[in-house]
């Protein structure tokens, strides 16, 4: 089997995360090392993709354009009238998903749901500042980004889609069919199918170097950063992640990745599984390149290029607070692969870590825990709100 440009065993930048930063603590939860060899096995996923959402895009996006397009999947969903031809393209898409497959648990859905909701704010301080930006060490993964001219439109944009994603998502009955957040899937996957078509179709994107854009590979990578990832950036942060909230996440996940059209079997139902999927993916990735500090560095910048707060000194003292939580989450060595310095001012972040740690000690199973997902919740929708205010 050819091994892809993109595809190195044993990659020194991530070898660092297991041997010495907090890759350490997962692989004896593991309780062994995995074999790299065994990822070899992965490498037909770097040319595996998600067609059948390519083939709305070539039915009907590249017919009628994006905008309408978008506007057409969210009349289908909420089943409101359509021209024939749209409805027997959206019929023919969604006849094979099954909303509700037989290994559906509810109860994990909604335990998984109401953890990413608990933390509140600091759980969007984990998913920015170490899932996102951590996930930036990778040159492969986010070439797509570069072709798609993310820089160009700067992370601003970028963060207002994830937030909005993420709080619709995982609200209380957030995935019930009909919910906004059943819809920011399914428009999630066809922008992933949109860039894909369009990069393959107007770019030199060298396939044979990076596997097809948005590849199954990938896309399992990123569903570990919002399950795997996220949990231990939260404890990290001083939340305690209970058993059941914990196989919660990784079910809720699973189902979220199959919606996105992530082979089901490649999804994990535990975190030894998610452990193991992470160690060969992270582990076979190149070093970040001058686009990892690119982007690194558009993302860094957010917080000052955004509307909000409205005085700017203010915005330059979120960007050192974040800064702060990046050196926090990440480790002085993955910052400095991504080119972020150190901050003194920044340090002002550590309030919010003691004030997490002073709630996480209040919290049992009964009211308190109710409280805090609700206002955990609360507190979510309000930045989702801010976003979409000052940044739109």
């Amino acid at each position: 089997m050819d091994i892809p440009y993109r595809f190195k065993l044993n990659t020194s930048s991530f070898a660092y995360y297991w041997t010495e930063g907090v890759g350490k603590e997962l692989l004896n939860k593991l309780g062994f090392t995995p074999d790299i060899d065994n990822a070899k096995q992965f490498i037909p996923l770097l040319y595996q993709w998600d067609n059948r959402a390519d083939q709305i895009i070539h039915e009907l996006y590249d017919r009628i354009g994006i905008v309408a397009a978008n506007k057409s999947l969210f009349n289908y969903m909420d089943n409101q009238p359509l021209p024939p031809d749209e409805s027997t393209v959206w019929n023919d898409f969604f006849k094979d998903i099954d909303l509700n497959p037989d290994w559906l648990d509810k109860n994990k859905l909604q335990k998984g749901s109401e953890l990413c909701r608990r933390p509140g704010l600091t759980s969007l301080i984990v998913l920015r500042d170490y899932c996102l930006m951590g996930g930036y060490e990778s040159a492969a993964i986010n070439k797509p980004l570069i072709y798609t001219g993310a820089l160009k439109k700067g992370a601003v944009k970028r963060l207002v889609d994830t937030v909005e994603f993420w709080v619709q998502i995982t609200k209380e009955n957030g995935l019930e069919k009909g919910s906004e957040g059943l819809k920011q899937i399914f428009l999630t996957r066809m922008i992933h199918a949109y860039s894909r078509v369009h990069i393959l179709d107007k770019s030199d994107w060298d396939a044979e170097k990076w596997g097809i854009p948005i590849n199954s590979w990938d896309m399992l990578a990123t569903n570990l950063g919002f399950s795997l990832v996220f949990m231990v950036g939260l404890q990290r942060m001083g939340i305690q992640v209970s058993s059941e909230e914990k196989e919660g996440v990784f079910h809720f996940w699973k189902y979220i990745g199959y919606l996105l059209g992530i082979p089901l079997e490649l999804l994990p139902n535990n975190e030894n599984e998610a452990i193991e999927s992470l160690y060969y993916w992270t582990m076979t990735q190149r070093e970040g390149d001058a686009d990892t500090q690119l982007l690194a560095s558009a993302l860094k910048e957010e917080p000052v290029m955004a509307q909000y707060p409205t005085n700017p000194l203010m915005r330059k003292m979120m960007r050192e607070i974040h800064l702060f939580y990046n050196h926090y989450l990440l480790g002085e060595y993955s910052c400095h692969l991504l080119g972020l310095p150190s901050t003194t001012i920044g340090r002002f972040g550590i309030i919010n870590i003691w004030r997490t740690k002073k709630l996480e000690m209040k919290i049992g199973n009964g009211s308190n825990r109710q409280k805090a997902i609700v206002d955990g919740g609360n507190e979510q929708e309000h930045v989702r709100q801010i976003y979409q205010k000052y940044n739109q």
